[in-house]
C-alpha cells in the first residue's frame, strides 16, 4: 500500500510585536499570512467508505486547522507574554482579540505551537509531515516532522 501526503492551503491576517527584538518588528506590525499544512497516511481502501481513495478528507483538515489556528489568530494581536505592555495597562479595550503568549510571536515559534495544537487534533492513522508559514511573499518558516522525531 502506498502512502500519499495531502496539503491544505489558509490564510489569516495578524499582528504581532517581537519584544527586545534590535529592529522595526519590535513595533506592532502585521501580516497577511499564508499557512499550508501537509499530512500523509494511507488512502481509504474500503469500497463501501464514502471516504475510499481519500487520505483524509479536505473538509476534516480544514475543520481543525480552521479550529486550532485560523479562528485564533485571525485579526488577532499577539504579544509576548513577558514584554512591557505596562503603556497597555487597558490591553484588551484597545484590542478586542489579544493573544498573549509565552514565547517570542516569530514566525518559527508560531509554527512549532500550530504543530502541536494540530498533532493532538489529527485522526492516529494521520501524520503530521510538514507546515509552512509564510509570512511575506518573500519569507517563510517550515517545520518538518523528520526533523522534530
Amino acid at each position: 500500500m502506498q502512502k500519499i501526503r495531502i496539503t491544505k492551503e489558509f490564510k489569516f491576517d495578524t499582528a504581532h510585536a517581537l519584544k527586545d527584538y534590535d529592529g522595526r518588528c519590535r513595533n506592532l506590525h502585521g501580516h497577511s499570512y499564508k499557512f499550508y499544512v501537509t499530512v500523509k497516511g494511507y488512502p481509504e481502501k474500503d469500497p463501501a467508505s464514502p471516504k475510499q481513495g481519500m487520505v483524509m478528507d479536505f473538509g476534516t483538515l480544514k475543520n481543525i486547522v480552521k479550529e486550532e489556528v485560523v479562528e485564533k489568530m485571525d485579526h488577532a494581536v499577539v504579544l509576548n507574554k513577558e514584554a512591557d505592555t505596562r503603556h497597555l495597562s487597558d490591553i484588551d479595550q484597545l484590542f478586542d482579540k489579544t493573544i498573549l503568549v509565552d514565547y517570542q510571536p516569530t514566525t518559527e515559534n508560531m509554527l512549532i505551537d500550530f504543530a502541536q495544537r494540530i498533532k493532538k487534533r489529527l485522526p492516529e492513522n494521520i501524520e503530521l509531515i510538514k507546515l509552512l508559514l509564510r509570512e511575506t511573499v518573500t519569507s517563510y518558516a517550515e517545520w518538518y516532522a523528520e526533523d522534530n522525531e
